[in-house]
């Protein structure tokens, strides 16, 4: 008799690699992040990567991350999270989903996520903790009832591999 696979990466791993694989897509020299956003059915209902505006050319705005604001890729550039919100497949599902994220959102990412009705989210890194904007983030969330947790993954590595 032959067993099932005990090998097989968890739900959150799974969800949180998509928001990884996502998050290749950004052409951020700096920066790549990524977010997948889970009904409470765990399916998939929206993915984004940070990257500029459809319409606006890479080549033609900043990827600076010092400088004038204006000279800078913050004046234009779309977060993660807004992209996936706004990439959702089923807008009402929003409500009570959980959003898996590469990093921690900023104070306005995380304004768009209460707004929508998500309620939870799940982040791998938190590499900028301490800073007044990721603080301001958590003060929302705190008092929007959105419950935040790192995820440590027990599989540190998934890769793509052609199939034998």
């Amino acid at each position: 008799m032959t067993n099932k696979r005990t090998d097989y990466i968890s739900w959150e791993e799974y969800f949180m690699a998509i928001a990884q694989l996502s998050a290749k897509r950004s052409k951020d020299p700096s920066s790549q992040v990524g977010a997948c956003i889970v009904n409470a059915n765990k399916r998939v209902i929206g993915i984004g990567y940070n990257g500029f505006p459809i319409g606006c050319s890479d080549d033609e705005l900043p990827w600076s991350r010092e400088g004038e604001f204006l000279d800078t890729k913050y004046a234009y550039v779309c977060h993660a999270e807004m992209n996936a919100i706004t990439n959702a497949s089923n807008k009402p599902e929003l409500e009570g989903a959980s959003i898996y994220v590469s990093l921690f959102p900023c104070n306005e990412c995380a304004k768009l996520i209460v707004q929508v009705g998500i309620k939870e989210v799940v982040y791998l890194s938190d590499k900028y903790n301490g800073d007044p904007v990721f603080e301001a983030a958590r003060k929302i969330f705190k008092m929007a009832g959105v419950s935040c947790r790192q995820l440590l993954p027990e599989h540190k590595d998934i890769s793509l591999s052609l199939a034998e």
